[in-house]
């Protein structure tokens, strides 16, 4: 199922759409359609990742002292 939505966009933004739209042969439409769902993914991905990073730390699972030096150390600069 699909449905339809209004966008409010100002006149800089539409141009550069139009713009984008005519170099690629592309609608306006297919443009938008595409950029918002790659927005939503990105978003979906990386807000999952903090639910999951907030119960980890909920239920106490944090790294262990010596964990995070080991990783410091990892890239700490070596003395010269």
């Amino acid at each position: 199922m699909t449905a339809a939505f209004t966008i409010r966009l100002d006149d800089e933004m539409l141009a550069k759409l139009d713009a984008l739209a005519s170099d690629t042969d592309r609608s306006r439409n297919w443009i938008a359609k595409k950029a918002i769902a790659s927005y939503v993914e990105r978003n979906e991905w990386q807000i999952g990742r903090i639910q999951e990073g907030i119960g980890e730390a909920d239920r106490g699972e944090f790294a262990t002292d010596e964990e995070v030096e080991a990783v410091f150390s990892k890239y700490r600069a070596k003395p010269a």
